[in-house]
């Protein structure tokens, strides 16, 4: 499973965390944290408190929510919030072109194109939150508070 740790995606991650913070350490799982339902179980804690970053193509730019793993994005937020009528999930493709990440692996930080960020508002329930690390296997966790820091993120209401 160590090998996880030399794979491209993932050493961006932990490059990126090392430099914020030498105590942010990737975590690597036997079982898949693809999706969050399947993170929590695997690290034993609520679903809400994983990390889902989820890629929107807002006009012509891309913008990525950090989305509270019991919570759904709201596509009409983010056009109220961004004055943008043309929102859209992010296709697969361009989330590997603009994050540099598969979806199910997709992190927080570290993408291949500067992102305007917005970390949801429910994720302030939890002290500590866990998020991708660049694959499904890998995760980090942080500290709610150092997530708006380590990413630049806005906290919004952005989910139904």
């Amino acid at each position: 499973m160590s090998s996880l740790l030399d794979k491209e995606p993932v050493k961006r991650v932990e490059k990126f965390l090392t430099e914020f913070d030498r105590n942010l350490k990737i975590v690597t799982l036997d079982q898949t944290a693809r999706t969050a339902n399947d993170a929590a179980t695997a690290l034993g804690c609520n679903v809400g408190a994983i990390v889902k970053s989820l890629l929107f193509k807002a006009g012509p730019s891309y913008i990525l929510c950090l989305v509270s793993g019991d919570k759904r994005g709201s596509l009409n937020k983010l056009k109220k919030i961004l004055n943008e009528k043309d929102v859209s999930m992010a296709n697969p493709e361009d989330v590997k072109k603009i994050t540099g990440f598969t979806i199910g692996g997709v992190s927080p930080v570290a993408h291949l194109v500067k992102l305007k960020i917005f970390i949801d508002n429910n994720l302030e329930r939890f002290t500590a939150v866990y998020a991708a690390a660049g694959h499904p296997n890998a995760v980090f966790e942080i500290k709610y508070n150092q997530l708006s820091r380590l990413t630049n993120g806005e906290v919004k209401e952005i989910t139904e």
